[in-house]
């Protein structure tokens, strides 16, 4: 029997160099593709892991204008020829490999878009850098360069895949995600984020406008809150959007830092809430999109809760228990 998921990653994420020192290193993808293959062989035959391609210029501006696209290849070369990084604000960082890593990272979400539309497979997890959820249309913010999951969203519409859903559980609010989608009535935007917290925005208040209203559901929660209230909170939220919304896919941001322990943030949960939010999705998308899945790694930076709680997601996608 084939693999049912995929695990995609790209060589070329561990080119972008933000230092030792910065909590979005490339250490985050080598732990995790690690724990990874060391667990395959107790995954019974259910998950394979691939590489991915790069995304083009013209995909990538499916959601960049080229102008924007052209300050990132800029910024990589300028780091090049110094022999050093180049600061676009305090936090996001361009090296010499960075625009080819960005590229390849958006690459693994569109080689999991062409993967499950072809079949059998009907779910991934791409395990890629830089992240994307904070990056709008023209502008790079909190590590993330271009908008991963948004670029995957519009190929997945010229793939036939008409009304995807972003569901974002990453602990900070996705602001460029949901700017990129505020006006569309055909992409649903939903945030589960601490606040108050970076970037200060995702207020509940926020539903979207013009075309969009009523496309965009923002669940802040505030910091030390117990895992079972997130949980429930979220399975609510959650499964009255996917059944009014009713996708062609479901898409998720997939990041870890709302795991106990967290450097960046101050939430609760566990490999097991992550098994089990994982479950309630995919249980979602069998009934409204025939269980196409893909997610992309976003935040994380506790390296083993990222390790635990990234296998714990993955074996939920495959339909395994944690094991």
């Amino acid at each position: 029997m084939p693999a049912s998921t995929l695990a995609i990653s790209h060589p070329d994420c561990a080119g972008h160099d933000t230092g030792s020192g910065h909590p979005e290193n490339a250490r985050r993808l080598d732990v995790l593709l690690a724990a990874i293959e060391d667990d395959i062989p107790r995954l019974e035959g259910r998950v394979e892991h691939v590489h991915g391609r790069r995304a083009t210029l013209q995909e990538t501006a499916l959601v960049h204008p080229p102008a924007y696209i052209e300050l990132i290849q800029s910024a990589a070369a300028q780091a090049r020829e110094a022999g050093d990084s180049v600061y676009l604000d305090p936090d996001t960082v361009v090296s010499a490999g960075s625009c080819d890593a960005a590229l390849a990272a958006i690459g693994t979400v569109l080689t999991a878009i062409d993967r499950i539309v072809d079949g059998p497979v009907q779910n991934a997890f791409c395990i890629a850098r830089p992240p994307g959820h904070h990056a709008t249309a023209d502008r790079a913010m909190g590590f993330c360069l271009f908008n991963n999951i948004a670029v995957g969203a519009r190929y997945a519409q010229g793939k036939g895949l008409a009304r995807p859903m972003i569901v974002d559980w990453d602990v900070h609010h996705g602001n460029g995600t949901e700017a990129i989608f505020y006006e569309d009535a055909d992409v649903f935007y939903l945030s589960m984020h601490q606040s108050p917290h970076y970037p200060g925005t995702g207020h509940r208040n926020d539903r979207g406008r013009g075309d969009g209203d009523g496309t965009t559901l923002n669940l802040p929660v505030p910091p030390g809150l117990p895992a079972a209230r997130y949980a429930d909170e979220f399975t609510a939220g959650f499964a009255a959007a996917a059944s009014e919304f009713s996708p062609d896919i479901i898409l998720i941001s997939a990041g870890f830092d709302a795991a106990f322990g967290d450097p960046l943030a101050g939430l609760t949960l566990s490999p097991a809430e992550y098994h089990a939010l994982t479950r309630r999705v995919l249980d979602s998308a069998a009934s409204h999109c025939d269980g196409l899945v893909v997610s992309a790694l976003e935040g994380g930076y506790n390296l083993e809760n990222l390790t635990r709680c990234g296998l714990a997601h993955l074996r939920a996608l495959a339909g395994l228990g944690l094991g």
